[in-house]
C-alpha cells in the first residue's frame, strides 16, 4: 500500500494567499497522524511554466504537476484538495504571461493571430492553459455538493442580507428564440467503439478536416450544435433596444473562462453590437493595433492608450453612452462596464448575485437598477427566468427557514459542454460540418454559416452509470427527492433521459422519490420545496452543476464558497474541492493595499475533514479519522464563535480566522478519547494556544493596515508571501513545537 499522503494543489489569487498561512497548520497536524501533504503547483503560471520547459533555465523549470495529478486521480490511492484556480481568459494569460517576462522567464508572448506555423504551436501550447485547463483533467468522478449542516444552522441563526422582491420588478432574462445551440442540437449514442473526425464541406464541395480522430467508447453519447452568429448579433441589437426603451440596465452573463472557444465569442459579439458606431468607425484602427472584441472594451482601452488617437477613440465610446441603454457595472468607482473583461462577467457567480440583489445589479451611479440579463443561449437560462418570476410571485427567500439543493453532478472525463473545447470552431465559410466515424458513416450534420460557433460534445457511458448509481446512493442516505433536471425536447437530453431509465432499474429504488423534470420545472419544483424548508437534490448536467452550485447556496448560505464539494472519483480516490474562487481578485487586491485578507477558507476547512476521514478508511488509519471527526467538530465551533473574516481592518482577517481553526482543532483532539496519543500530543499545543490567544491575536492584527509586497500577483515569492501571510511569531513557535 503507498503512504499515507494527501496532494494539496497551489493555486492562485485569494486562495493561494491563504494557503501560505494554513498549510502550515494542516501540516503539523496531519503528520502527528503519520500523514504526509505534498503540494503541486496547479497555479496559472505554474501550468505555463510547465508548457514551456525548453526556454527556462533548470532553477525554473518545473514538472507538469497537472498531468501528474491527472494520472493520480485515476488510481485507488488519490486523495487530493483542490482549491481554486484562475480558469484564464486570454486578457489574464496575457497579463501572466508578462508578470513572468518580468521575473526573468524567458516565455513567448501569446500570439494571438499567429503569422507562422512557429506561433501556431505556440498558441495551441497556450490553449492547454486557457479556460478550464485543470478541472477536466482532475475530475475522474462526478460531483456530490451540499450545504454543510454546520453552515447551513450558521446561516438559519446569522441571515444573510437577501434585497427585497416586487411584482412589479422589470428584472428578466433574455435569450434567443431560435437558431441557438439548443434549437439546433442533435445527439447519437454510438452503438460500438470507434473514431469520428469532424469534416467541414464548403458551398463548393470541398472537404476539409477540423479534427481527427475523436476517440469513443461503446454507449458513449456525442451531441452537435450551432450557434448564428448573424442571428445572435440581431438578437443582441434588439435587447440593446429594449432595455433602452423599459429603462433597464443592459447586463451579459456568459462562461467566458470555461467555455473558452464558444463563449468569448459570444462575448465579442455583444461587444461589436453595442458599440457598433465604434468599431465600424474604427475598424482600420483597431486592426492595425490588435483590438479583439473577444477581450472585451477593456482591450480597447488598453491599446488605444498613448496612440495619437486615444481622446478620440474615448470620447466616441463615451458617445455611445447618449443613446444606448445604461450598462450594468463590475465596478462602478472605476467604470468598469458588465463588457469590459470576459472573465468579469461569469453567469454563474453574476446572475445570483442578482437574483439575491432584488434582481438588480449596479449602475453608473453605484445604484441598484432593475436589469435586462442577456444568457443568448436558451439551454439553461430559463433556470434564473424561473427563479426571478417565483421571487416576484413570492417574494425573497429566507436563510431562516428555507431548505436546501443539493447537487449530483455528472462531470467525470470531461463530461458534456466543459469538454467540447477541442471540438469548437468558428466557421470562416458557409457550408455544412458532418461527424464521420471510422467506416465512413455520417452520425451528424450541421449546416453553418460564415462566422457561425460549432461545437460537439460527448459523454461516456461509465460516467453516466455512476452518475445515476450516486444519485441513488444520495437519495437513500437523506430520504430526499432526487430530481433529473433533463429535458425531453433537448437532443442529448432525450439520449440521457434514456439511459438514466435503464441503468436506474440496475438500482433498489424502493421508497425513494426519484424524477425526472425539464430545467424549468425541476426550479419551480425545487423552490416551491424550498420555502416550506424542505430539502431537494438535483441530479444535472456538468454546466447546470456549475450554475446550480452557486445559484441554490448564494441564495441558502450566501456563498458558494461554504459548499461542501466531494468527487468519488471511479476508480476509489477522492477529489475534495473547496470552494468556488469568483471574489478571489478582489480580495488580493485589498491584501496588497492594506494587508488585510478577507478570503473565507471555510470550504479548505470542510473538505480537509472529508479528505482526513477518507484517508483514515483507504489506509486503515485511525488516527486520521479522529483528525477528521475532531476537524468537523472545530469546525462547528469556528461558525458558532462567528471566527470567520471580517470585512475591515482591525477585524480577524483570514489568517486570523486561521489561528482559531488550530485552536479549536487542538482543543478537541485534546479533550477527545478515542487515541491517548494524539491527546496527548495537542494538549500542550491546545494550552499553548489558549494561553497566548489574545497575544497571537494583538500580532495577526497588528500586522494589516498597511501595504504588503507579495512579489508578483500571479506568481508571489514565496519567501515574500509566506511573510505576509504568517506574522505571528507566537502561534508560529507553538506550532514548531508539535513537529
Amino acid at each position: 500500500m503507498a503512504k499515507a499522503k494527501i496532494i494539496y494543489t497551489k493555486t492562485d489569487e485569494a486562495p493561494a494567499l491563504a494557503t501560505y498561512s494554513f498549510l502550515p497548520i494542516v501540516k503539523t497536524f496531519a503528520s502527528a497522524a503519520g500523514v504526509e501533504i505534498e503540494t503541486k503547483d496547479i497555479s496559472l503560471t505554474g501550468r505555463i511554466i510547465a508548457n514551456f520547459p525548453e526556454n527556462l533555465s533548470e532553477d525554473q523549470k518545473i514538472g507538469d504537476a497537472l498531468a501528474e495529478l491527472g494520472a493520480l486521480a485515476k488510481t485507488p490511492e488519490a486523495n487530493i484538495i483542490k482549491l481554486p484556480n484562475i480558469s484564464a481568459s486570454i486578457p489574464q494569460l496575457q497579463a501572466a504571461i508578462n508578470e513572468l517576462q518580468a521575473l526573468g522567464y524567458n516565455i513567448p508572448d501569446y500570439p494571438a493571430e499567429p503569422a507562422n506555423a512557429a506561433e501556431e504551436e505556440i498558441k495551441s501550447r497556450y490553449a492547454k492553459v486557457l479556460g478550464s485547463a485543470v478541472n477536466p483533467v482532475l475530475r475522474e468522478g462526478n460531483s456530490d455538493r451540499r450545504a454543510p449542516k454546520a453552515v447551513k444552522n450558521y446561516a438559519k441563526k446569522h441571515p444573510h442580507s437577501m434585497g427585497a422582491w416586487t411584482a412589479d420588478s422589470k428584472s428578466h432574462v433574455a435569450s434567443m428564440p431560435a437558431d441557438d445551440f439548443y434549437g439546433s442540437e442533435k445527439s447519437v449514442t454510438v452503438d460500438k467503439a470507434t473514431d469520428v473526425s469532424i469534416q467541414f464541406v464548403g458551398a463548393d464541395g470541398s472537404t476539409s478536416v477540423l479534427k481527427e480522430k475523436v476517440a469513443l467508447l461503446e454507449g458513449e453519447i456525442i451531441d452537435a450544435s450551432v450557434m448564428n452568429v448573424k442571428a445572435l448579433k440581431a438578437f443582441i441589437a434588439e435587447q440593446v433596444a429594449d432595455a433602452k426603451a423599459q429603462g433597464v440596465l443592459f447586463s451579459l452573463h456568459m462562461k467566458a473562462t470555461m467555455m473558452k472557444v464558444s463563449d468569448p465569442i459570444i462575448f465579442g459579439a455583444a461587444v461589436e453590437v453595442f458599440y457598433k458606431d465604434v468599431f465600424e468607425k474604427y475598424a482600420d484602427l483597431f486592426n492595425e493595433l490588435g483590438v479583439t472584441a473577444t477581450n472585451g472594451l477593456g482591450d480597447v482601452y488598453a491599446k488605444i492608450a498613448g496612440h495619437a488617437k486615444q481622446a478620440e477613440v474615448e470620447a466616441a465610446i463615451e458617445a455611445v453612452y447618449e443613446t444606448a441603454p445604461d450598462l450594468a457595472m463590475v465596478d462602478s468607482d472605476k467604470g468598469i462596464t458588465n463588457l469590459h473583461v470576459p472573465s468579469d462577467v461569469i453567469i454563474d457567480a453574476s446572475m445570483p448575485a442578482m437574483i439575491r440583489t432584488s434582481g438588480q445589479m449596479w449602475n453608473k451611479a453605484g445604484k441598484q437598477q432593475d436589469t435586462k440579463a442577456v444568457i443568448p443561449d436558451r439551454s439553461y437560462a430559463g433556470v434564473y427566468q424561473a427563479t426571478i418570476d417565483f421571487c416576484k410571485q413570492n417574494g425573497a427567500l429566507d436563510p431562516t427557514t428555507m431548505g436546501s439543493v443539493s447537487n449530483v453532478g455528472l462531470m467525470a472525463q470531461k463530461a458534456e459542454e466543459y469538454g467540447s473545447h477541442d471540438k469548437t470552431f468558428q466557421m470562416s465559410a458557409a457550408g455544412t460540418v458532418k461527424v464521420v466515424d471510422a467506416a465512413g458513416t455520417v452520425l451528424i450534420e450541421q449546416p453553418v454559416g460564415e462566422g457561425d460557433i460549432f461545437r460537439m460534445c460527448q459523454v461516456k457511458d461509465l460516467p453516466i452509470q455512476d452518475w445515476v448509481k450516486l444519485a441513488v446512493k444520495r437519495a437513500r442516505a437523506t430520504g430526499t427527492p432526487a430530481v433529473f433536471w433533463l429535458d425531453e425536447n433537448r437532443a442529448h437530453d432525450a439520449q440521457l433521459i434514456a439511459k438514466v431509465n435503464k441503468y436506474l432499474a440496475d438500482h433498489d429504488t424502493d421508497g425513494l422519490e426519484l424524477l425526472i423534470k425539464a430545467p424549468v420545472a425541476a426550479t419551480q419544483f425545487s423552490l416551491e420545496r424550498i420555502v416550506k424548508g424542505d430539502d431537494t437534490i438535483s441530479v444535472t448536467g456538468n454546466v447546470l452543476r456549475d450554475y446550480l452550485t452557486d445559484l441554490f447556496p448564494i441564495l441558502e448560505v450566501g456563498t458558494s464558497a461554504k459548499m461542501l464539494s466531494i468527487v468519488p472519483l471511479m476508480n476509489g480516490g477522492g477529489l475534495f474541492e473547496t470552494g468556488a474562487g469568483g471574489s478571489a481578485p478582489k480580495h488580493v487586491q485589498q491584501f496588497i493595499k492594506e494587508g488585510y485578507l478577507r478570503w473565507d477558507s471555510l470550504g479548505e476547512f470542510l473538505a480537509l475533514a472529508v479528505s482526513l476521514e477518507h484517508l483514515g478508511e483507504t489506509f486503515d488509519n485511525p488516527k486520521a479519522k479522529v483528525l477528521g471527526e475532531a476537524l468537523d467538530v472545530a469546525t462547528g465551533r469556528f461558525l458558532d464563535n462567528d471566527k470567520s473574516p471580517a470585512r475591515k481592518v482591525g477585524g480577524i482577517d483570514n489568517r486570523g480566522s486561521h489561528f482559531y481553526l488550530a485552536l479549536y482543532w487542538a482543543q478537541e483532539l485534546a479533550a477527545q478519547d478515542k487515541d491517548a496519543e494524539l491527546k496527548a500530543q495537542f494538549a500542550e499545543l491546545a494550552k499553548d494556544l489558549t494561553e497566548n490567544e489574545e497575544k497571537i491575536n494583538a500580532e495577526l492584527i497588528g500586522a494589516q493596515g498597511s501595504a504588503q509586497s507579495i512579489g508578483g500577483y500571479y506568481h508571489p515569492s514565496f519567501d515574500q508571501a509566506s511573510k505576509a501571510m504568517r506574522p505571528s511569531f507566537t502561534l508560529n513557535d507553538a506550532l514548531a513545537q508539535l513537529v
